[in-house]
């Protein structure tokens, strides 16, 4: 029997917390339902001795609980997940012990920031919510961050994208653990997708404004009025007072990109809001977005979402 470790973490995503014990307690049904021992032993965790209750489980404090074999880390259901960090920060040297005793750690979309924060992750590559990349970036340098991927796993560490990327790591897992022939019947039992290995098409380009630095601002503004005019980032940026290796080191301390990158992805997200809202002719979404070579239009837009962006229109525009 694998024994499975849930932790409840302050600011925790229920719905990703649900999700989870639901995949395993239907696993766990199919085996009882055969007259099998079930694979998976739940145990939900937290920090304090206190009295927590969910979906029949008592909660145990991680000081007295029994070593795990696996051992899985919900969504936080916050924007600010520094502060999350530092709520849960009595979980980190406990998910590191449990690491290097043998066990396995998977992380839930946000949750991986939870990860990054022990170190484990460091040299290793990790995935997170698509909207939460940039910052993930940003917190955890020293991480390979594969923005796209639905699902990684590298050393006995696993991660997970955003929302319904739960359920293929939890297929992953299942498959590792219990066969192919259980992940099929768990994906065909809660209708997933197991062939979806990206998440980049369910980006959405949020620019960080919360900062005070007036450089960056200046430079973010001139981006976004500016973006649908074919120029240079250099051009966009030429009348900011500060040199271009200052305003470039400024503006990625402050959102974690280059104002090149700003500016790519300010005209990806343009472009995406023309596929799914309006019938405009491919032609003419290209030049309103920015770009005059379509060829690279097509390049950069199928590298960044993933799909070409037919695909992206037939997929997301609004009937």
């Amino acid at each position: 029997m694998i024994e499975t470790g849930l932790l409840i973490t302050k600011q925790n995503r229920l719905l990703s917390i649900a999700a989870i014990l639901d995949v395993f307690e239907t696993v766990n049904k199919f085996y009882t339902n055969a007259g099998q021992e079930n694979p998976f032993n739940i145990t939900l965790l937290n920090t304090r001795d206190d009295e927590y209750s969910l979906m029949g489980y008592e909660c145990e404090c991680i000081d007295d609980t029994a070593p795990k074999d696996l051992v899985l880390i919900p969504a936080f259901n916050t924007d600010n997940i520094q502060q999350a960090i530092y709520e849960n920060h009595e979980f980190l040297p406990w998910i590191i012990n449990q690491y290097k005793t043998g066990a396995e750690i998977a992380t839930f979309c946000t949750g991986a920031f939870l990860l990054g924060a022990t170190g484990l992750l460091n040299g290793k590559v990790a995935t997170t919510h698509v909207d939460a990349c940039n910052g993930f970036a940003s917190a955890f340098p020293a991480i390979k961050l594969k923005a796209d991927k639905t699902v990684t796993e590298d050393g006995r560490l696993y991660t997970s994208g955003g929302a319904t990327s739960t359920f293929h790591l939890l297929l992953h897992l299942i498959q590792k653990y219990c066969g192919a022939d259980k992940a099929v019947r768990t994906a065909k039992f809660f209708a997933i997708d197991m062939d979806r290995d990206s998440q980049s098409y369910f980006s959405t380009f949020q620019p960080f404004h919360n900062h005070h630095d007036e450089l960056v601002a200046s430079a973010q503004q001139k981006i976004e009025s500016n973006y649908g005019d074919s120029c240079t980032i250099e051009e966009i940026i030429k009348d900011i007072p500060a040199s271009r290796r200052n305003i470039v080191r400024r503006f990625k301390q402050v959102t974690g990109i280059t104002p090149i990158e700003y500016l790519q992805h300010t005209r990806i997200a343009a472009a995406k809001k023309l596929l799914e809202q309006t019938d405009k002719q491919m032609t003419e979404v290209i030049y309103t977005s920015g770009y005059n070579d379509p060829k690279a239009f097509r390049k950069i837009f199928r590298k960044s979402v993933g799909m070409t962006p037919t695909e992206y229109r037939e997929k997301f525009q609004v009937s």
